[in-house]
């Protein structure tokens, strides 16, 4: 593997500075889903404080109520930040984790461009893809820091695919652990690497005209599947369990997002169409690259044609001409948005820029061409971002206070509205059947002996028959006992509200959350792989040895 000398690193870094560098005298960018993960993160290191070392629940959304965002939410985002936030303030955590992911970014490109470029144009690449205009976009405007991540490691599953096709076995295992990477920082992400990694494998066996590409690197997505099993398995199956269907509500499908779209609401709009100004920048700039550079598709058959390969499957998921694909492929609906796939477009945009660049006598003068274009975009985003200083002081008081924060429409139980639960709830109160509150003059007394993220424990004392209605949103995997038996929870008419129905008596009612069965088999699942993957690696290394010092 080749090594990145210190100068290539310390340009990547530079770049990364320059585009978090507004954030350090104008606070943060507040985009999209900035408040989302942000309080994701708080949410996750103040369990940790409280001995949850992986969250299900995200026990201060809906304002106290909760939601089992952990389990639907891929977790490599919130873990980030969660730890980020747990060393530094919290004002300036967002900045440091675009700033630690662009660096990955910049680093993942160089190894890929390493693969078919000199290495001072490799670093060029690198720099490009850092700071490509999606990246920018997702940074000022989106905050979408999961799809970030993401989006830095995907230029290693193009470099494990196309070692894969050249016959390195230990670009399996390589390829397995960054294709799980994706799944687990973020599942629309995850859906794009899927699409195009099948696509790729498929067009480097018609090249080899071989089915050993499709089936090496088949097993490499497998076993990646396989080591994230323990979040994608839970994740589809609780669905059942909450209105997931939201994800896809309005202005957030697919048709409503294709490039230059029209809608009624004009902020929708505004930003789909710069969305689409960047898609058309990025569009061009890649197939110009691209027929200036094919006649490297000699030299480098397998290269050239895997980007030009992702490059027509990008322009062609783009279009609105599309929407039957998008309609009845798997999943693929749930990415949402058709100018997501900037993302991975930027990965053949910065190989084919530095590869066509690369035989300009010039080159430098292009790359300036480039660099200016960029530079003249941030300075457009600076200036028409939304920049903020209150929403992490206030999200870290709310938290703190218990006073909870916003959940999301997805993640609510079927049959519930969030919007109907009331924020000022107490931790514990007692209900009629008719939903109406019972007090102490009726002769009810409870008693909130303990109140974790994924344990709550109530002492009742009741003279008339309730329903006990803790500040909890109900969600199957909570398990009840009262007086130590197992008891039955039941969700609340229009809120889903988690309600336990008791007779009058004194009780000790205790609710956790509960290991699920798909959790246990998902983690079993990512134990197993790991566990083969491992014993696959001693064994082949074991084989080189003896191969490299054979006995007499």
């Amino acid at each position: 593997m080749p090594r990145l000398p210190a100068k290539e690193l310390l340009a990547i870094m530079a770049v990364a500075t320059l585009i978090i560098l507004p954030m350090l005298y104008r606070g943060n960018a507040s985009g999209h889903d900035m408040q989302f993960h942000v309080a994701s993160w708080m949410d996750v290191a103040q369990q940790w404080r409280q001995g949850v070392l992986y969250p299900r629940w995200a026990a201060g959304a809906n304002y106290g109520f909760g939601e089992p965002r952990f389990i639907f939410y891929p977790p490599i985002s919130w873990l980030a930040g969660a730890a980020l936030g747990s060393v530094l303030p919290w004002r300036v955590v967002p900045g440091a984790l675009i700033w630690l992911t662009l660096v990955l970014a910049g680093l993942s490109m160089w190894r890929l461009a390493r693969s078919a470029l000199p290495e001072s144009d490799a670093i060029l690449a690198a720099v490009f893809f850092a700071a490509n205009p999606y990246t920018l976009m997702v940074v000022y405007f989106r905050s979408d820091y999961a799809e970030l991540i993401a989006a830095a490691v995907f230029p290693l599953l193009v470099l494990g695919i196309l070692r894969i096709t050249a016959n390195d076995r230990k670009a399996i295992a390589g390829t397995a652990v960054v294709f799980a990477a994706v799944w687990l920082s973020n599942a629309p992400e995850g859906v794009l690497a899927s699409y195009s990694a099948a696509a790729l494998l498929v067009v480097l066996s018609v090249i080899k005209k071989s089915l050993a590409p499709v089936l090496a690197g088949g097993a490499a997505l497998a076993a990646g599947l396989g080591l994230a099993a323990y979040y994608i398995l839970p994740a589809a199956y609780e669905q059942r369990w909450v209105d997931i269907g939201q994800v896809l509500s309005i202005e957030l499908k697919p048709v409503e997002n294709f490039l230059f779209t029209h809608a009624d609401n004009p902020e929708f709009v505004w930003f789909n169409w710069r969305m689409s100004m960047i898609a058309c920048l990025m569009l061009s700039a890649t197939a110009i690259a691209a027929v200036f550079t094919a006649r490297r598709r000699r030299a480098a058959p397998e290269v050239w044609w895997t980007l030009a390969a992702l490059t027509a499957l990008i322009v062609c998921l783009m279009s609105r001409y599309s929407l039957p694909v998008w309609d009845h492929l798997p999943k693929l609906r749930f990415v949402q948005f058709p100018w997501r796939w900037l993302g991975p477009l930027a990965v053949p945009c910065s190989i084919f820029l530095a590869m066509g660049f690369s035989e300009l006598r010039k080159k430098w003068l292009a790359w300036i061409c480039v660099g200016a274009t960029l530079a003249v975009l941030l300075v457009a985003m600076i200036a028409t971002a939304w920049w903020d200083n209150q929403d992490i002081p206030d999200l870290k008081r709310a938290i703190a206070s218990g006073q909870g924060y916003e959940g999301t429409d997805e993640y609510t139980a079927l049959g519930g509205d969030r919007t109907d639960l009331p924020s000022d709830a107490p931790r514990a109160s007692a209900l009629n059947d008719d939903g109406d509150p019972i007090d102490a003059a009726d002769g009810v007394r409870l008693h909130v002996q303990g109140w974790d993220a994924e344990q709550k424990h109530i002492g009742v004392e009741s003279k008339v028959p309730l329903n006990l209605a803790p500040k909890l949103e109900y969600f199957p995997a909570w398990h009840v006992d009262v007086n130590g038996r197992p008891a039955t929870a039941i969700p609340a008419q229009d809120t889903a509200q988690l309600l336990v129905p008791l007779q009058p008596g004194t009780y000790q009612v205790d609710i956790r959350m509960a290991h699920t069965w798909d959790r246990t088999a998902g983690g079993l699942i990512s134990a197993f792989t790991a566990a083969t993957m491992l014993g696959w690696a001693l064994a082949a290394a074991r084989r080189r040895r003896i191969r490299a010092f054979p006995t007499s």
